[in-house]
């Protein structure tokens, strides 16, 4: 099984949206990551680093956001969204045809939308996929209790949801059966009942309680993986306890242990599948001394080849 890109040249791009979420803030994110060491411990793990800076995202200052039909309230600026996910789509798309690493830094978590069909333009959803986070990320318009599309991308890029936001791909952008919820804490009642019917496979936070990181992530691993030929993870810093990494917009108690999260990323990387990655929900307005930022850095290199003996 071969992996999308060797990650011998790891391209970053940062993508400052948070129309996605209820609350202002993560826009600042990627700016907080590259402020607390991100390329130069990239560096020093023996990686040429290529920053493409940041993506031009629409700031909500710039419109009159009054509106308050049914369809708006359903699916919040949608109309931004899908533009942005669109412009990283064609951004992800050119990185790994040009011999790139994508490590793609947020922002809310709509932007895995963009991301993963920007992945599909080169191997067609040939892929599988962990996704990391407190929440399940797993509404549509008809079960959503907020409008917030950072709720919605994993159902999206699974095929579910508006076929503004599904045709960005078009989805599905993974392979379903290859798709791993992992942390997941605080789920809607309706997404738990779209994840119930799904090939999607979740471990909650009790599963890794009982069953223990390492067995988690070693079933993970090989859940995603089977089959398939990349494998992009997708992390939400929520993922973490509120009491680890403060600086996000929806925190839930009972989160993973900062240990926890750096064995899973630790086995993540010695999988040798690993394809491509981002961070996400970074929220700077609400950290404490860019504390969290300098948390997902240090998630980074472990996903990237970071050892304690190295």
């Amino acid at each position: 099984m071969t992996c999308l890109v060797k990650k011998e040249k790891i391209g970053i791009i940062g993508v400052q949206q948070d129309f996605g979420a209820s609350k202002r803030g993560v826009d600042m994110g990627p700016s907080a990551i590259r402020i607390a060491g991100l390329r130069s411990i990239l560096k020093h793990l023996g990686y040429v680093v290529v920053d493409f800076g940041n993506l031009h995202c629409h700031d909500p200052e710039e419109h009159l956001l009054l509106d308050t039909d049914l369809e708006v309230e359903r699916v919040r600026f949608i109309s931004h969204i899908v533009q942005t996910c669109l412009e990283l789509k064609n951004i992800v798309s050119e990185m790994v045809e040009n011999g790139y690493f994508p490590l793609v830094l947020g922002g809310d978590h709509s932007i895995s939308i963009g991301t993963l069909a920007g992945l599909k333009t080169l191997h067609g959803g040939d892929t599988g996929i962990i996704w990391v986070d407190a929440h399940g990320d797993f509404n549509t318009p008809e079960t959503t209790t907020t409008g917030n599309i950072h709720g919605m991308p994993f159902a999206v890029i699974t095929g579910r949801g508006d076929q503004r936001l599904t045709s960005i791909g078009p989805s599905p952008t993974v392979k379903e059966k290859n798709a791993v919820l992992i942390a997941a804490r605080d789920v809607d009642p309706g997404e738990a009942l779209l994840l119930k019917e799904s090939s999607i496979t979740v471990f909650t936070i009790k599963e890794i309680d009982e069953l223990g990181m390492s067995t988690v992530a070693r079933k993970a691993i090989d859940i995603a993986t089977r089959g398939v030929d990349h494998l992009h993870v997708s992390f939400d810093i929520d993922a973490l306890d509120p009491s680890v990494a403060p600086g996000t917009g929806t925190p839930v108690l009972g989160g993973l242990t900062y240990r926890e999260a750096h064995l899973l990323l630790e086995m993540i990387d010695e999988s040798g599948k690993l394809s491509s990655f981002e961070m996400v929900e970074i929220n700077p307005t609400l950290d404490v001394r860019n504390r969290t930022a300098e948390i997902a850095v240090g998630l980074i290199a472990s996903a990237l080849g970071k050892k304690i003996l190295s």
